[in-house]
């Protein structure tokens, strides 16, 4: 028999609930996928990249034969591209280890790349209704405002003690369903600003209403420090303008594995009279003749969890025939970071 909590939240969920491409299913790649793309991701965001996904990818073989450059340049714009590496390389190991089948179970689940507790427990759960409560952001905001937690979410104590109380809370029968519930409530209806306390059918119990209280919870340790870099692409294209060149991230930082134009990082930012740049592009080009001129004065910044990527790009003409380049109308195969990628669409480097 549920408690109370639990039948509410269900009663609520049966009715209130999103039609999601995903919902009802018990396929273990479906929800995988679906968890994955929707980390740190808004499902208004996350939703079209699901179907183009599933689209390209029906099943787990089709994604682990697929090159990981296809992966990246699919997931092109949704940002933390560690996640796509992840899935790719997941994928692989299910068809290798697991014949293609993809494991339902926790305890394969979370020796899986980029499976943690959360994603392990939201597919087991759903699919073979396994105990295992999901804890994520919005589990986090619910039961603080509910319980009146005031332990910091970001703490390394917060991740036990919310996984205990989420445990203690699941329902001894339809796990997943009470696990989506919980989340499609923390995202819908007890929202981080303005959420819908006066229409909740929670608001009678609820700590942080009865109290008034709802603004502060839930708690958070003072963010990481802001970091801020210089970045300096240069487009370095031939006089023909048939070729550029392109480089692959492969060093462990952001975007890595994507694609950019060689890259210039300074400590502050730099104008069009920078020797620097100068100097930078002489070693690129080996000492062929140049021009460079910049295609934005000031700095076009882009924001990043922890960081501030500010950007100049240049505008870089050569007699050389860039050998080791790319044929321009090539440049849209190839995964870029979204700031390179609405570079290219401003300044018209497309086939």
């Amino acid at each position: 028999m549920k408690t109370g909590f639990q039948q509410k939240l269900i009663n609520w969920y049966s009715i209130n609930k999103r039609e999601l491409p995903w919902r009802g299913s018990k396929d273990p790649y479906t929800i995988w996928l679906s968890e994955v793309i929707l980390q740190q991701t808004q499902v208004k965001q996350g939703l079209p990249y699901f179907l183009v996904f599933k689209n390209n990818f029906p099943s787990v073989l089709d994604l682990a034969r697929a090159s990981e450059q296809e992966v990246l340049k699919l997931w092109q714009g949704l940002g933390y591209y560690s996640r796509a590496r992840n899935l790719h390389k997941t994928a692989k190991i299910v068809e290798d280890a697991y014949n293609g089948e993809f494991p339902k179970n926790y305890e394969e689940l979370i020796q899986l790349p980029g499976i943690g507790d959360y994603t392990a427990s939201a597919i087991s759960s759903i699919c073979i209704d396994e105990p295992h409560a999901v804890v994520d952001g919005n589990v986090y905001r619910f039961y603080s405002r509910y319980f009146g937690i005031d332990t910091p979410v970001n703490s390394s104590k917060a991740k036990k003690e919310f996984k205990m109380l989420a445990q203690d809370l699941l329902p001894a029968a339809e796990r997943g369903e009470f696990n989506q519930a919980v989340m499609e409530f923390g995202s819908r209806h007890c929202r981080p600003k303005s959420p819908g306390c006066e229409s909740c059918v929670f608001s009678s119990s609820c700590f942080a209403h009865r109290y008034g209280k709802t603004d502060q919870f839930p708690v958070k340790i003072r963010k990481q420090k802001i970091r801020n870099r210089y970045f300096n692409y240069l487009l370095v294209q031939s006089n023909d303008n048939n070729r550029i060149l392109m480089r692959k991230r492969e060093h462990s930082d952001i975007w890595q594995n994507l694609y950019e134009f060689p890259l210039v990082e300074t400590q502050l930012s730099v104008d069009d009279k920078s020797e620097y740049i100068t100097d930078q592009l002489s070693e690129i080009l080996k000492g062929d003749s140049f021009h460079a001129y910049l295609f934005n004065q000031d700095d076009i910044t882009h924001k990043l969890s922890h960081q501030h990527i500010h950007t100049k790009f240049w505008i870089v003409e050569t007699d050389s025939d860039l050998s080791d380049g790319i044929d321009v109308s090539m440049v849209n195969q190839y995964p870029v970071p979204v700031l390179i990628q609405d570079f290219i669409e401003e300044y018209g480097l497309k086939e």
